[in-house]
C-alpha cells in the first residue's frame, strides 16, 4: 500500500487549535482567560502551549468575561501586546469594556467562536453575538475555514497595531462548525510570521514614565465628540490598510485577503452573499448548479467592520438579483448583513433585485437543497419584501 506523504507544515487541526497556534507564534505578552463554549478550546490549547514552555505569555485567569476584557484593557494600556477570546454570552458580558477598549484605541485581538445569544440557552452557532457589538468600534473579520481563521489572526494583529489605526479587532469563526471541526491547516514558518508581525512598540503606554499619558479620562461636552470622530477616521484608515497588509501577508501564504471573495460571479445571473463557514456550502451548490447550466455565483464577505460599501456596489452592479444569507436577526429592523448590502447598493442607477434570507439560528443546519431552493427562487424572480426563514418550522 502506498503511503501518503504529509507536509510537516500541514496538520489536522480544529479551528480553535489553529487560532491557538497563531497565538503561539505571536507570543503575546498577556492573555486573560475565561472559558465559554465553544471558544474554550482556544484558551485550553493555548494554556497548554504556555505550560509546555512553547510560549512565554503571562496568563491571567479571571472570574468572568467582563474581567477578562478588563484585564486585557489594563495590560494593553500598560504597553503589552494583549489578547483574550470569547463567544456569545461572554461577549455580551464584556459589552461595556468592549466599547471602552475601542474608545481607548487599544490594539487588542480577540478570536471569537460565534454562538447564539440566550435566551433560551443555546450553545450552538449563529452570529448574534458579534452582530450585537458590530457598532462598538472593533474591526470585525470573518473566516470560512480554520486556515482563514489562523492566517487572519496575523492580519488582524498587524492591522490593529498600525499607527494609523490603533483599534481592537475580532477574528470570527463559526462555533462548533469551524472551532471544533478538523481540517488540514498549513502552519507557516515561525520566524517568517514573527518577522511579519514585527516587534510591538506601543504608541502610548502607561508604563512609559518618560512620556506620561492618561487613559479613560472623563470627557463631557468638551472633547467626547472629537474622540468619537477620531475613531471614525481610524476605521476609514483600517479599511485602506487592511488591503495593504493583506497583500503583504499573501506573499507568505499565497492566499488573497480582499474585503470579500467572489466565486463564479463574472457572468452570474443570481448571487448569494454569506459570511463564515456557510460560504463553503454555497460554493458546493454553485458548482452543482453550474454543471446544470445555471449561472449562479457567491460572494463571501470577509471584512464586516469597516464595511466596504463602494467595493461591494461595484462588484454587484451588473448582477440581476442578489440574495443575502444572515445568521442573525435584527428585531424590528432588517437583518444586519442584508441591511448593509442594501445600503451599499442604494446609490446604483440600476440596482439588483434583492431577497433577504435568515438561516441557522441556534445552530440549525442548512442543507444543500435549501441553498439550491434559494438560488432557484432568485432565478425565477420570486423575490418578496419579506425575509425568508430557511428551515424554520411554520415560518
Amino acid at each position: 500500500m502506498d503511503t501518503i506523504q504529509v507536509s510537516k507544515s500541514m496538520r489536522p487541526m480544529t479551528g480553535a487549535q489553529a487560532v491557538a497556534e497563531a497565538m503561539r507564534q505571536i507570543n503575546p505578552d498577556v492573555v486573560a482567560m475565561y472559558p465559554i463554549t465553544p471558544q474554550t478550546p482556544i484558551i485550553e490549547t493555548f494554556a497548554k502551549i504556555v505550560a509546555d514552555g512553547r510560549a512565554s505569555t503571562e496568563i491571567i485567569r479571571v472570574e468572568s468575561e467582563h474581567s477578562a476584557m478588563s484585564a486585557t484593557v489594563g495590560a494593553a494600556a500598560a504597553g503589552a501586546r494583549a489578547m483574550t477570546a470569547t463567544a456569545a454570552n461572554g461577549l455580551a458580558l464584556m459589552d461595556e469594556i468592549v466599547y471602552i477598549a475601542a474608545s481607548m484605541r487599544l490594539p487588542i485581538v480577540m478570536p471569537i467562536a460565534n454562538r447564539a445569544l440566550s435566551g433560551p440557552i443555546n450553545i450552538h452557532c449563529d452570529h448574534s453575538d458579534t452582530m450585537n457589538v458590530r457598532d462598538s468600534g472593533w474591526i470585525q473579520i470573518y473566516s470560512e475555514t480554520a486556515q482563514e481563521a489562523y492566517e487572519q489572526m496575523f492580519l488582524a494583529l498587524k492591522l490593529a497595531e498600525h499607527k494609523d489605526v490603533l483599534l481592537p479587532a475580532m477574528v470570527c469563526q463559526d462555533g462548533f462548525v469551524t472551532s471544533h471541526g478538523v481540517e488540514n491547516v498549513k502552519i507557516h514558518d515561525d520566524e517568517t510570521m514573527k518577522k511579519f508581525i514585527g516587534e510591538y512598540k506601543p504608541e502610548y503606554a502607561l508604563l512609559d514614565v518618560d512620556n506620561p499619558v492618561t487613559y479613560g479620562p472623563l470627557q463631557l461636552q468638551d472633547y467626547y465628540f472629537e474622540t468619537k470622530k477620531q475613531q471614525v477616521d481610524a476605521m476609514k484608515n483600517a479599511k485602506r490598510i487592511f488591503l495593504e497588509i493583506g497583500k503583504e501577508l499573501s506573499q507568505i501564504t499565497g492566499h488573497d485577503y480582499g474585503y470579500f471573495e467572489k466565486y463564479e460571479m463574472d457572468d452570474a445571473e443570481a448571487v448569494l452573499i454569506a459570511m463564515n463557514s456557510t460560504a463553503g456550502n454555497i460554493k458546493a451548490v454553485v458548482d452543482k448548479m453550474r454543471k446544470e447550466g445555471k449561472k449562479v455565483g457567491m460572494m463571501k464577505l470577509r471584512l464586516f467592520r469597516p464595511f466596504p460599501y463602494e467595493e461591494i456596489a461595484e462588484a454587484l452592479k451588473d448582477v440581476p438579483v442578489v440574495g443575502v444569507f444572515d445568521r442573525a436577526e435584527s428585531f424590528g429592523a432588517r437583518p444586519p448583513l442584508y441591511g448593509e448590502i442594501r445600503n451599499a447598493l442604494f446609490d446604483l442607477d440600476k440596482k439588483p433585485d434583492m431577497q433577504s434570507f435568515v438561516f441557522g439560528l441556534g445552530g440549525r443546519d442548512i442543507f444543500s437543497h435549501q441553498i439550491e431552493d434559494a438560488f432557484n427562487m432568485l432565478l425565477d424572480g420570486k423575490m418578496t419584501d419579506e425575509t425568508k426563514y430557511i428551515g424554520c418550522r411554520g415560518c
